[in-house]
């Protein structure tokens, strides 16, 4: 249905409960696929359980390095990636009082900066190719705000304005920039959520419970095939009600 096989994939964050979900997503579409993330024994795992994929241990907040990690990645693809997928995210929780630089500039950096780059050297090749397909992962916080997460918030939606940015400097480049806005997921983050305080945030969704990998991985699979060309510029949320933008 989703017409993605042999489509040349990198996933960012493939190794957390997310990032799972989205490889799990374009193996059973045969994608070719690009996964990265920082936890070697965790690559190795995805690796063991999706035998065809490609695994690379790539640190997104070393700035200096990602040109040269697309141009290595494009040489594994075989002149890709069709689709990038950028996941990856780090939260430094902390009010914004007591919020110290490192605090904020470590999240920026990864969250909202490493994004820019991977997205900058990306387009270089899907200009070439002139098709291309980039997906950002945002959070449902980054249209809401949370206490405790200015920097995350502040990432997140920079990621937005950012995309919409994209969207419209390369529409005419057959290349389509969407966010997807996740709520609150079932992952090993929301897993370490004391149990009172979890009921209290799922009292607040209206379908009464957390979403599921899966249901983001679905979308995210939408929006990187052809079934979504007249897409571009736009956000969809995922969470069950919780905020309706």
């Amino acid at each position: 249905m989703f017409e993605l096989e042999n489509k040349k994939v990198i996933i960012t964050g493939a190794t957390g409960g997310i990032g799972n979900a989205i490889t799990d997503f374009f193996c059973k579409q045969k994608s070719i696929i690009l996964a990265t993330g920082t936890n070697q024994q965790k690559l190795n795992l995805l690796k063991e359980k999706y035998n065809k994929i490609n695994i690379k241990n790539f640190d997104i907040s070393k700035h200096d390095n990602i040109e040269n990690f697309v141009n290595e990645v494009s040489d594994i693809l075989s002149g890709g990636p069709d689709i990038l997928i950028n996941n990856a995210g780090i939260t430094k929780d902390n009010l914004s009082l007591r919020m110290n630089m490192q605090e904020w500039q470590n999240v920026i950096d990864l969250n909202l900066t490493s994004t820019f780059l991977l997205c900058k050297y990306t387009l270089k090749k899907m200009i070439k190719n002139k098709y291309g397909k980039i997906v950002n992962i945002t959070s449902v916080v980054g249209h809401t705000g949370n206490v405790g997460q200015a920097n995350y918030t502040a990432s997140k939606s920079g990621i937005i304005g950012f995309s919409k940015s994209l969207a419209l400097e390369y529409a005419k480049k057959n290349i389509n920039i969407n966010c997807v806005s996740p709520g609150f997921i079932e992952t090993n983050m929301t897993s370490k959520i004391d149990e009172k305080f979890k009921e209290q945030i799922i009292s607040k969704i209206p379908s009464n419970k957390l979403g599921k990998p899966k249901d983001v991985a679905n979308v995210v699979g939408f929006l990187s095939s052809d079934l979504a060309n007249y897409i571009t510029g736009e956000t969809i949320h995922i969470n069950g009600g919780m905020y309706l933008g």
